[in-house]
């Protein structure tokens, strides 16, 4: 048998969970045709001996919507071996929205997502007013990775109720109005629907987001026509009682966020204890970050202090000029005296002893200890924190970055979560807060450390937990393992070697805004579709990837 393509002589690893094997992989006409041992020739070898084969990843909580305008290739979640995607989480879309109110939602989208607005309004053609229009749109710049979309509260409701949408509750028919919209957009290929309960999450003038307060009731009716279309659910800041009562409603699939709480184990223990209890004889996962997760700081980055002089130095137009003013005697002066009587900019309550440095190496110091923590460090050199942070960034020419650990800061009760059949790790947000986060890479780190330094997940237990189980949760069914008659979303990668790479802040986004982005080692090769995506780490230009529409 012919084949486009042959991995052989690697590790199979099928997303199944099953033990793996040595084996071939063959591939033709964007479909796997072939595992075990291949006979026969193809157009492209690709030799993986001494290396892992997986499916490839589904990265089920994504922002794509705006950067896959200006980005068809998705980075750089295709970096890292995703090769689906699921737009449209939170509540927060870009359809349905009627012409005139296109500026509304990229505000909202700018201050819920710190997606900029300019660069949605320009990056995006528009052209859509329904959900599948938008896919539409989406398909036509054919995209580098598989996209699937849910259709978001905060559009849906303000489409539906105009400017009331945002502090009023809905009649009984404008939730018949809103109920209708979803089903039409999950008939046009939305997946699902998703919702946003959390209240600082907030319009450009301050108010909370249309639907955060909404009565239960209006996603009662919602439920009621997702579910029988076999379409998801998505939800963040719920409490479990609005959960239950989503998941109740029509017996659906429900996708939430969640976490381990503090930091205390002793709390993820009874956070995990009330995870299983809320999802017992209920189809409902829940996803969390891999890893302390929240705020970037550094000169290039967020700087972690109000002041004049502070602002002064956040307001110079490059990196180059931060650095310089740092030789500035008098206006380094400034700069402590500020930190020392304003204190660290607290995000959610956070403190500055949670403020570590990622360190001078290729690979971020994610895991490291209290010594790398900014307090720790300045304690150790006699120094304020603030004195640490410019010292180092001076040193480093400004490429000095420090993280915030401000979710899942102890990774000891994010592993007591991770027990659970319930959570699974994930929640990436590809796309969102894109100068102030960079948990992108989630799937790398999961084979890096959880994998590999840590041994917490076997190999096969970590990749079904990235491949087939979102799979299933979106609804996919020709996705997520290596069996014959599958899609050839396939990953090729060095188990001994795979890596994040350090942040780094580009201006790539239209208008020359700024973003993050994380690239990675270790990857041979990523399949879409049958079409090689990503070879040695860099994009092919290939772009096999595909809209996956619910109906199909």
């Amino acid at each position: 048998m012919a084949y486009d393509i042959a991995i052989r002589g690697g590790l199979l690893v099928d997303g199944t969970g099953s033990e793996p094997v040595y084996g071939d992989l063959g591939i033709a006409n964007g479909v796997i045709t072939a595992v075990g041992k291949l006979d026969g020739k193809a157009r492209r070898e690709v030799d993986a001996r001494g290396l892992t084969v997986t499916p490839g990843f589904v990265d089920i909580h994504t922002h794509l919507d705006a950067q896959i305008g200006w980005d068809p290739d998705c980075t750089p979640v295709s970096w890292h071996g995703v090769t689906t995607a699921l737009l449209g989480n939170c509540g927060v879309t870009f359809a349905p929205c009627r012409p005139a109110d296109k500026e509304l939602l990229a505000g909202m989208m700018e201050t819920v997502e710190d997606i900029p607005r300019h660069a949605i309004l320009s990056g995006l053609p528009w052209s859509w007013e329904d959900y599948g229009g938008y896919l539409d749109a989406i398909e036509a710049l054919k995209p580098g990775i598989n996209i699937a979309g849910l259709v978001g509260h905060s559009a849906v409701r303000f489409y539906v109720m105009g400017e009331r949408a945002v502090e009023e509750q809905a009649s009984d028919e404008e939730r018949r109005q809103m109920a209708d919209v979803v089903a039409r957009s999950i008939d046009r290929g939305a997946v699902g629907f998703s919702t946003n309960r959390f209240a600082p999450h907030k319009l450009p003038d301050g108010r909370s987001i249309p639907g955060t307060f909404a009565d239960p009731q209006e996603l009662v009716e919602i439920a009621k026509v997702v579910a029988p279309r076999g379409g998801l659910m998505q939800a963040v800041g719920a409490d479990n009682a609005v959960l239950r009562t989503i998941a109740d409603a029509a017996h659906g699939r429900v996708l939430f966020s969640y976490g381990s709480g503090g930091g205390d184990l002793e709390l993820a223990k009874q956070r995990r204890d009330a995870l299983e209890t809320l999802c017992a004889g209920r189809d409902m996962t829940a996803i969390t970050q891999v890893r302390a997760s929240g705020m970037i700081y550094g000169l290039q980055a967020g700087l972690p202090v109000r002041g004049a002089a502070w602002s002064r130095l956040r307001r110079l137009p490059t990196l180059a000029d931060r650095v310089a003013a740092l030789g500035d005697g008098e206006f380094h002066a400034q700069l402590i005296a500020e930190a020392k009587a304003n204190g660290f900019k607290q995000n959610l309550g956070t403190p500055v002893e949670k403020v570590f440095y990622l360190g001078d190496g290729p690979t971020p110091a994610y895991t490291a200890g209290e010594e790398m923590s900014l307090v720790a460090m300045a304690q150790a050199r006699g120094e304020h924190w603030a004195e640490t942070f410019l010292r180092l960034g001076r040193e480093t020419h400004g490429k000095a970055l420090f993280t915030l650990r401000m979710f899942n800061s102890n990774l000891d009760a994010l592993a007591h979560m991770f027990k659970s059949e319930r959570c699974f790790p994930s929640l990436g947000d590809a796309g969102a807060h894109v100068t102030q986060v960079m948990d992108a890479g989630w799937a790398t780190f999961i084979l890096a450390y959880w994998v590999r330094e840590t041994g917490f997940f076997t190999l096969q237990d970590a990749v079904r937990r990235m491949t087939a189980v979102p799979a299933r949760v979106m609804g996919l069914k020709d996705r997520g393992t290596l069996k014959v008659g599958q899609r050839a979303d396939v990953n090729v990668f060095d188990a001994a070697t795979v890596s994040e790479r350090q942040p780094e802040l580009v201006n790539d986004f239209p208008g020359g805004a700024a973003r993050f982005i994380q690239r990675s080692t270790g990857y041979k090769a990523t399949i879409v579709n049958g079409a090689v995506n990503v070879l040695d780490g860099e994009l092919t230009g290939t772009r096999a990837g595909r809209v996956l529409r619910h109906a199909a």
